[in-house]
């Protein structure tokens, strides 16, 4: 009996979005250590280790760092499950009609403009830490959702719906600056090939084909040919979801496909994303350096500036009439969960890896700054859930 109760327990532990949560928190807390040991060489030089692209064959060679095949191929596969995800959203679920759309999406629009004014007053002067200025833009999915989770029945479950839906938004957003501004000379003759790859992948959608080889051979076509043309290869991810089928008969086939791949990106990938990407030297680190043009951008940014701009874009939407709070919510509930909006973390990192790939002080500050912002807005956001609970007893 004993045997059982934990076989359970542990299956709905590794089923939980705060089980994601916690693991890419573990990941996190062991760069850290590694990146502040003696090890620190050893952790850079094993992540910077080329392993490159060499397809003979076919006259293809791209070179890369393991750092790299993390970023570019690992995190293409993250990008498929957001596809996905969007588009289960847009078609059936909390996106499917304007009524939906309206509050997640006017609020995450805010929550992305807001952060970006709070970059640029530290950082309009410095031309060269521009770059950064999407890095605080974004909500992790996975840590929003599953502190909001960790506080029960304090928010409504429209309301956790309502940070999944802005969320999801905001990740698309994210996507949409990746593909305009972190792609670099791009190479027209492979975004022919990778045209190809899409048709192949238009003429599967539409014979609602189940094969799922044959899509995954399109992905990985398309994934090189996107890699080679100076696109972001993590576009390929999005692309492939936007032609899986939603439905194969009776059979939801987009949702059979995300829930096959999603432990292996909530409990694979992305911890070794954090692991490898989290990593900085804290040593000789004061409180004034959060006042730093980059540290301070992107930690008042995820910080003040998600909540602010969540906050009053709510408020407008609702004085002007496009919109409604959540059923069941007040505003004091409401801004508990903007609070958690400002946890960036994995799409902050993501992005700040592209800003700054050949200037690791901006990387290593960037980093800081996501780190420090994201605890800020969880210790808020915790006080604000617990304040909450106490007046409820």
């Amino acid at each position: 009996m004993k045997k059982i109760f934990k076989k359970s327990l542990l299956k709905s532990f590794f089923q939980s979005q705060m089980a994601v949560g916690l693991t890419l928190i573990f990941a996190t807390f062991c760069a850290l250590i590694v990146s502040n040991s003696e090890n620190f060489e050893i952790y850079q030089q094993f992540f910077n280790q080329n392993i490159d692209l060499n397809l003979e064959f076919l006259g293809f060679y791209k070179a890369l760092t393991l750092r790299d095949w993390i970023n570019d191929f690992l995190m293409a596969i993250f990008f498929f499950l957001i596809g996905l995800e969007l588009k289960s959203e847009i078609l059936i679920g909390e996106l499917s009609s304007k009524k939906k759309m309206a509050l997640p999406l006017i609020c995450a629009v805010g929550g992305v403009i807001v952060p970006m004014l709070f970059f640029l007053y530290f950082n309009h002067n410095i031309p060269e830490n521009m770059r950064g200025l999407a890095i605080p833009c974004a909500t992790d999915i996975a840590f929003a959702y599953g502190f909001i989770t960790l506080f029960g029945k304090t928010f409504s479950d429209s309301l956790k719906i309502f940070i999944v839906a802005l969320a999801v938004i905001d990740d698309l957003i994210a996507i949409l600056i990746i593909a305009i501004f972190y792609s670099k000379n791009i190479e027209i003759f492979y975004l022919g090939y990778a045209c190809l790859a899409i048709v192949g992948l238009m003429i599967l959608n539409s014979r609602n084909s189940s094969k799922i080889f044959l899509y995954i051979l399109c992905g990985l076509m398309l994934w090189l040919m996107i890699l080679k043309s100076g696109l972001h290869a993590t576009l390929a991810g999005v692309i492939l979801a936007m032609f899986i089928p939603l439905k194969i008969g009776k059979n939801n086939f987009l949702e059979k496909i995300a829930h096959k791949i999603s432990p292996t990106v909530n409990f694979f990938i992305l911890p070794i994303f954090a692991f490898a990407n989290s990593g900085v030297r804290i040593e000789g680190f004061s409180s004034q350096q959060i006042l730093s043009p980059m540290i301070g951008g992107v930690a008042f940014g995820l910080f003040f500036g998600k909540q602010i701009g969540v906050m009053l874009s709510a408020y407008l939407s609702l004085k002007l009439g496009f919109a409604k709070l959540p059923r069941g919510t007040n505003w004091i509930e409401f801004y508990g969960a903007s609070l958690f909006t400002g946890i960036g973390f994995t799409m902050s990192l993501f992005i700040a890896s592209l800003a700054f790939s050949n200037d690791l002080k901006n990387f290593d500050d960037a980093k800081i700054g996501v780190l420090l912002g994201s605890i800020f807005s969880v210790i808020a956001g915790g006080l604000v859930a617990w304040g909450i609970r106490q007046n409820r007893r």
